[in-house]
């Protein structure tokens, strides 16, 4: 590459708002630089697992002792990662960090990021959500509302594909959907049990997702959803989205695009006689070398503490401590989502009945607490809704069954009994004390500083878990659901893997880092545009949201630099 060369934009990062600003920069006509930490994964080439059955692995898709002890905190989501997927999670003993509480944080360093490993939940906000700051006088208000982000929203579901059902509530506004997926008998009775039973606005529907359902759409190239379940390992059908089956190729086909693996960046350059970013340093993560790349605009996309990390270490005459940083607000205000909650139960009858396919999907309860007075909790503010599913058990359940000859092998043919669980997702509120900062002392080995972590649930949460405990067990006994049985497993925040905050939206640079528009309040050619820019964090996923943000701010900074601001 020639170091000389001055882009029109660079982009940090790869993932779910990487791709996005890259497709978006790209496509309005800016020669545009991409830079990723991690190696390159290119769409199904470098899939390997991805048609693989447990039984291709000696310990059926399991860890061994060494690799859990490599992914230690990662293994803190018990689900993932496995042997299948463990090279979409970075090695913890390689890449630690500091927890002065504890922190889970959970990380893909890769092309295409955590975008291929994400859940795929896909949910709109609402004014609820943009105004609620400003009417409990919590952080600092939104300076947007829903209809500056609604067209937006439009924007990134109908190039992404997000199967839905339309609901016509306030709290969830409908979107651009492709055909819903279908919930299986267990879900559907339980679905009419919570209308017949509750009347205070609580509901089950479909999960909203970024998976294509409908065979006749044209998606680039990419396929409808099989129902396999994989998603984790890659998709080589395309889907479910991913910034490597569609934003990045999209990009690359513009020919405006440069794309450079191993290459962390650790500063944005800024100069103070112009009171602009000049570019960006990286250490190429493989040869340790420092290079300097220069462009008129810079889109940091690293993954919400990653992009705070990144603005901490950009210090200069002008800004001592981190870029944009004169309101010390630089890191504060750290929010994930509540998980690792809920209840199961065993549900009887419907021996008669199974599901086609491994639907990549689940039910969802919407948010129903805190809506009115009616709804209204006295112990905490916020809300929170569940995810969950439906499903039947298998051959296993006859191993503790006294039985032999043929009526053993005849019931280990046929599946087992019906079970049903949900998790519950809960708002967490931004505190200013709950911050990431750079250790003074330990560094990776770049040599850069690593991020030191004091992030806790305070008593807003800790009494909205209690709640979230208490709703679920009663909405499954409600639906006479059996061994109703609720759980809590020892968390911290970000194990909801929606880590946010750092680097807030606001209306004023004396609060808040960033404008409306993304752009860092005192460098305005720098934008933050992944979960670093929340004000607050609602309690649905936050993925479309980051998507439709960045969309905007890409566009936003194209006309900028067309009209003149940033020579």
């Amino acid at each position: 590459m020639n170091q000389s060369e001055i882009f029109d934009a660079i982009v940090v990062g790869t993932g779910i708002s990487g791709g996005w600003a890259a497709k978006e920069l790209c496509e309005n006509g800016l020669k545009t630089l991409v830079l990723e930490r991690g190696p390159m994964v290119k769409h199904i080439e470098d899939y390997p697992t991805m048609n693989d059955d447990p039984w291709d692995y000696p310990l059926k898709d399991k860890l061994s002792k060494s690799d859990k002890e490599k992914y230690h905190i990662q293994s803190r989501l018990n689900w993932a990662p496995v042997e299948s997927n463990k090279h979409f999670f970075v090695n913890d003993l390689e890449h630690p960090y500091v927890q002065t509480k504890r922190f889970d944080w959970i990380r893909g360093y890769q092309v295409g990021g955590r975008s291929l490993t994400w859940g795929r939940q896909s949910y709109r906000w609402s004014d609820i959500d943009f105004e609620a700051n400003k009417k409990e006088g919590i952080g600092v208000d939104w300076p947007i509302r829903y209809k500056d982000i609604s067209p937006w929203y439009d924007k990134v579901e109908e190039y992404i594909g997000v199967s839905g059902q339309a609901l016509g509530l306030q709290q969830l506004p409908d979107g651009k959907f492709q055909p819903p997926m279908k919930l299986n008998c267990v879900e559907e009775d339980f679905q009419k049990s919570i209308e017949e039973k509750f009347d205070d606005g609580r509901l089950v529907t479909i999960g909203r997702t970024a998976h294509i359902t409908d065979p006749n759409a044209d998606f680039e190239g990419r396929g409808v959803c099989q129902n396999r379940d994989r998603c984790w390992r890659g998709c080589p059908f395309g889907g479910y989205f991913s910034s490597n089956s569609s934003t990045l190729p999209a990009a690359e086909r513009t020919g405006n695009m440069t794309l450079r693996p191993n290459s962390i960046v650790y500063e944005v350059v800024y100069d103070d006689k112009t009171k602009k970013a000049t570019g960006v340093k990286i250490i190429d993560a493989v040869t340790h070398e420092k290079i300097e790349f220069k462009a008129r605009v810079i889109f940091l996309c690293a993954s919400a503490m990653a992009s705070v990390g990144i603005l901490l270490q950009s210090k200069s005459e002008r800004f001592p401590n981190g870029l944009g940083n004169d309101s010390d607000t630089l890191g504060r205000g750290i929010m994930d989502h509540h998980y690792k909650l809920g209840a199961t139960a065993k549900v009887d009858g419907h021996l008669d009945k199974y599901y086609k396919g491994r639907r990549a999907n689940g039910f969802y309860i919407p948010r129903f607490v805190n809506m009115d007075e009616k709804t209204k909790r006295n112990d905490y503010i916020r809300g929170f809704g569940f995810q969950g599913t439906a499903s039947r058990g298998d051959w296993s359940e006859a191993i503790g069954e006294l039985g032999f000859g043929k009526e053993l092998k005849e019931s280990i043919l046929k599946p087992g009994h019906w079970t049903i669980g949900a998790t519950g997702f809960g708002e967490f509120l931004p505190y200013d004390d709950n911050r990431v900062t750079l250790s003074p002392t330990e560094k990776d080995k770049w040599g850069l500083p690593q991020l030191a972590f004091d992030v806790e649930f305070k008593e807003n949460e800790l009494n909205m878990r209690k709640d979230i405990i208490k709703v679920i067990v009663e909405m499954f006994e409600a639906a006479g659901f059996k061994d109703v049985r609720s759980y809590e497993e020892p968390s911290g925040p970000g194990l909801g893997i929606h880590e946010m905050g750092g680097a807030r939206m606001g209306h004023d640079p004396k609060t808040s880092i960033l404008n409306k528009y993304n752009q860092v309040h005192l460098v305005p050619n720098v934008y933050v545009t992944d979960g670093a820019f929340m004000t607050s964090s609602n309690c649905v996923n936050p993925s479309l949201t980051y998507m439709a943000f960045t969309a905007r701010a890409a566009n936003h900074a194209a006309k900028q630099l067309k009209a003149g601001k940033f020579s």
